[in-house]
């Protein structure tokens, strides 16, 4: 949430540096994530001179360019090349002379050299109020008063207010009272007062009046469970345009683009006060009578935005006498907002439930400044100040009369929360003993009112806009937020209980394998197992009835648990090749969620992935890319250390959809690995150029697979052993893990290994053939080997081979 600080500043009595409202703002638990110190502007107003245009030509290599002479009162004039529509001969410009540094706000700058502007010659720049940071208006250059000397130092002839920059608060979900200006200032006056003198400073709206009931609109709430309180109050007479300079630049400060003057206003209430308010056209509210209800069906309706969406009948609605006009809290409707023609207003300022907003929200996939407070809890008790404030401020702009009594339907009223307070209790949890008076300072600063008091604590009320202070300990926490967790000392003595406890034998495996890819070069991982349910679409082994959804998500990014660990993976091999850092390997381990026949399953699973090159630049290194081999290599090593040999393991094609060429290998007719190329439409939705490899471990039936695998001690042979070739011309649909088991089946008492060193196809190979060269390794662990035995073994493998595989022996 963004907060200007010259905004800020008008609600407290004290001036202080950003920085040092920043550091105590973040004490406080209010983190500030980032500053921007002062807006954007030149860095030093006394490099801009006024400029008198001498002459204007046409640019002779550019249409919508201008060549100018600009007498700045020096000897010669200026050539200026400029593009501003409404630049002309005879007026007084502000121009910024070469060396002219620009801030863009955002920590950003641009110095203005002399340039060649499509082959013509500048020296310096006219500027617009936007360039200047004094104005919003950038539809081309400012111009000054004819009277004003060129030559002239701008900073003495133009009046300057300049941004005193702006802080973005990363705001928790349980702080609904910070979501303003005046609630950040709350904080900020509590923290500073301790030390300080200091004062919360309220806009006053004591200068309301009706001026007539002549527009009174009638309020019924059908629904007060969702809608506790309406407030709202009819205006006449009103003209809309353009807000005023200061009202476009506090909006302007906090990003928002300024609308006309009603909608500005109500924006910049909202943001003062973080009570939401929607302005409606008196002439479209049909029977002049607001009804908030639900419908009993289904029905469309078209929003601000000019979106037809299909209203749910659990949304609130604003309705006029037949036709919704509003989704509560959320989103205004298109055909009853404020237009160019409107010239009377209805106002609403309500409190709605969070629970009914967020739903709502959620299920239209909306988050508006609106719904982002009223999902938090919004203030039930300034309904009708938040209207007074937006009243006067409209009829400071407009000259708006008050054609209606304030409507206000509150027929059960938010009683304040009453919490007993322990003195004993909040020096235990703190760790330290604060004086008394300190906290009964505090909460006066928190707007929480002590009714009782005794020596060991205290009852106090505390307001409804602060929803998340519900306990005893909630109260402790304000105390100690305010006070200051840097100003609790480190007690000199420490006192802690050590708890041992075994890993189990699953840890244990766990961490062996991890160790294992961790010293070739992997990473491990860990990403969010809440995922978009838009990652599984389209692939086939996913299907929609699996997944386990959550049924308030935070975004539609996040609103199913995953079903893989890939997409994780994923992004952040993405994140990192944005950033640079192309040679990633990575390993995950983590769960996954599915709903099958109506009972939610969790498995275990280790994935791995790896892109770029094995290892990184280097000039002992060979530079090598990871492929597939590379590492079916590594899954090989991975599942030998847990006593499984990856060739043994029955393989057929993967038919995820996540995979090029991938295969599954099973174990006992159960998918325990996939590997292969990741797919390069799934690499495709993450923007990622380069190939990826992975792997995806069923870690769950993994453990169960070697519950029955033990690795045992063989003693090394201390015979030698023996080594022959052989080179085989053999079908080329025959695979070597048949070769390797029709060996291994003709003996298995000294022929120990078989491996594959070559394959050739095409040249002098016949086709349909293709040429293996295979390496057999002998060994006796009783005796020494005799080539006569080796020789018989090799003449029974070649007999073998021609026989079962019609192999022709080269």
């Amino acid at each position: 949430m963004k907060i200007s600080y010259d905004w800020l500043k008008e609600y407290i009595n004290f001036d202080i540096d950003i920085n040092e409202a920043a550091r105590i703002l973040t004490d406080t638990g209010l983190e500030v994530e980032s500053i921007e110190e002062g807006g954007s502007g030149p860095a030093d107003w006394d490099t801009l001179v006024v400029g008198e245009v001498l002459t204007k030509t046409q640019h002779p290599n550019a249409d919508r360019l201008s060549c100018l002479t600009v007498n700045v009162g020096g000897e010669e004039p200026l050539a200026i090349v400029c593009g501003a529509p409404n630049v002309e001969a005879g007026q007084k410009v502000v121009l910024a002379q070469v060396g002219t540094v620009f801030n863009d706000g955002k920590g950003d700058s641009l110095k203005i050299k002399k340039s060649k502007i499509r082959g013509e010659e500048s020296f310096g720049m006219l500027c617009s109020e936007v360039e200047l940071g004094i104005g919003t208006d950038h539809s081309g250059i400012m111009v000054l008063d004819a009277s004003i000397a060129a030559g002239a130092k701008v900073e003495d002839v133009v009046e300057i207010k300049t941004d005193g920059g702006s802080v973005e608060i990363g705001l928790t979900p349980n702080r609904s009272d910070a979501t303003s200006h005046i609630g950040v200032a709350r904080d900020l006056v509590a923290a500073y007062s301790l030390n300080n003198s200091a004062e919360l400073i309220r806009p006053s709206v004591d200068n309301f009046k009706v001026d007539s009931n002549d527009s009174a609109i009638e309020v019924i709430v059908e629904d007060q469970d969702a809608c506790p309180r309406y407030s709202g109050v009819s205006l006449s007479g009103i003209k809309v345009g353009e807000s005023p300079e200061w009202l476009k630049n506090r909006l302007i400060s906090i990003g928002l683009n300024p609308i006309n003057n009603i909608v500005d206003v109500t924006n910049f209430v909202l943001h003062e006060t973080g009570q939401p308010l929607h302005a409606f056209d008196i002439d479209k509210i049909k029977g002049k009578k607001i009804v908030v209800k639900k419908h009993d069906a289904e029905r469309k309706f078209v929003t601000l935005d000019s979106v037809e969406r299909t209203l749910d009948v659990a949304d609130l609605m604003i309705c006029n006498e037949s036709d919704p006009m509003c989704i509560a809290g959320v989103f205004g409707g298109l055909d009853s907002g404020v237009s160019s023609g409107t010239t009377s207003i209805f106002i609403e300022s309500a409190y709605f439930n969070p629970v009914t907003v967020r739903k709502t929200a959620k299920r239209h996939g909306m988050n508006t400044d609106a719904s982002f407070r009223y999902e938090r809890g919004a203030d039930p008790n300034i309904t009708v100040f938040a209207l007074k404030r937006a009243v006067l401020l409209i009829q400071e702009i407009c000259g708006a009369k008050v054609t209606s009594e304030i409507v206000d339907v509150y027929a059960n009223p938010i009683a304040n929360a009453e919490i007993d307070f322990s003195y004993a209790n909040c020096d235990r949890l703190i760790g330290k003993s604060i004086e008394r008076e300190t906290i009964k300072k505090i909460f006066g600063l928190l707007e929480i009112d002590v009714v009782e008091e005794n020596a060991e604590g205290l009852k106090v009320s505390v307001p409804p806009f602060r929803a998340d202070v519900l306990r005893e300990v909630d109260l402790i926490e304000e105390v100690l937020r305010i006070y200051g967790y840097n100003n609790v000392e480190d007690p000199a003595k420490m006192n802690s209980s050590l708890v041992v406890s075994d890993p189990s034998i699953d840890e244990e495996i766990q961490n062996e394998i991890a160790d294992l890819l961790s010293n070739n070069g992997f990473k491990e991982m860990m990403s969010n197992s809440l995922t978009k349910s838009g990652y599984y679409d389209g692939k086939p082994d996913f299907e929609a009835s699996e997944n386990v959804e959550l049924l308030n998500p935070l975004s539609s990014d996040l609103n199913i648990m995953r079903k893989s660990l890939l997409f994780g993976g994923l992004e952040a091999i993405a994140y990192n090749i944005n950033r640079k850092y192309a040679n990633i390997k990575s390993y995950e381990f983590g769960a996954l969620y599915h709903k099958r026949n109506g009972k939610y399953q969790e498995e275990k699973h280790l994935s791995i992935l790896a892109t770029g090159d094995v290892v990184n630049a280097s000039w002992n290194a060979k530079k090598e890319r990871v492929n597939y081999f590379y590492l079916k290599g590594i899954l090989n090593s991975v599942l030998s250390k847990l006593g499984l040999d990856l060739g043994s393991l029955k393989t057929k094609e993967c038919t995820s959809g996540l995979y090029q060429g991938g295969l599954n290998s099973l174990y006992k007719k159960r998918l325990l690995v996939s590997i292969g190329n990741i797919d390069s439409g799934v690499l495709k939705e993450f923007d990622i150029d380069g190939a990826v490899v992975g792997a995806d471990i069923n870690w769950t039936y993994l453990m169960e697979a070697i519950k029955d695998k033990s690795v045992k001690y063989k003693v090394v042979s201390k015979f030698p052993g023996a080594k022959r070739d052989l080179a085989l011309l053999i079908n080329s649909e025959v695979e070597f893990s048949e070769v390797q088991k029709i060996a291994l089946g003709v003996d298995n008492n000294i022929l120990k290994d078989v491996s594959l060193f070559d394959v050739f196809e095409g040249g002098n190979v016949p086709k349909g053939m293709k040429s293996y060269g295979l390496s057999f390794q002998f060994q006796d662990e009783k005796q020494t080997l005799t080539d006569d035995r080796v020789e018989e073994v090799m003449s029974k493998l070649i007999d073998t081979y021609q026989s079962k595989l019609s192999a022709e022996i080269r």
